[in-house]
């Protein structure tokens, strides 16, 4: 797997859209610190981690009625194109409607977070 993290989102989508209650993928901590941003920001209901000798990452899923509460996902900074920025040229998604997720020296964190830290680093991705 080149990139987890895109991974990552592709398994959140497509469960999502086959409205599936959970899902499960390899553990990271990377992985699971996104997951615990997604949970904070109302994005998913529940995320935890199962097994000792092999890690794996659950993460149920939020929905409003029949309809998915993540309407879209973006991975921002790829692994062939790295997007470094700026506390002040964090990107906002639908005028602050969506969250940034930045990898910061301090740890991973929402881009208004990271703002108000006046930290920048990298733009991991963006929900919506």
């Amino acid at each position: 797997m080149t990139d987890p993290i895109a991974d990552m989102l592709a398994r959140i989508r497509n469960a999502s859209c086959a409205r599936r209650p959970n899902v499960e993928m390899p553990h990271s901590k990377i992985k699971e610190s996104i997951a615990r941003i997604m949970k904070r920001e109302g994005y998913l209901q529940d995320c935890t981690v199962e097994g000792k000798a092999v890690k794996k990452l659950t993460i149920k899923l939020k929905y409003q009625g029949r309809k998915g509460v993540i309407e879209g996902m973006r991975r921002l900074s790829k692994s062939g194109l790295r997007l470094y920025v700026g506390a002040t040229d964090i990107p906002r998604v639908l005028a602050g409607m969506g969250t940034v997720i930045v990898s910061t020296s301090r740890g991973v964190m929402t881009g208004t977070e990271a703002r108000k830290q006046n930290l920048g680093g990298e733009v991991l991705c963006s929900v919506w």
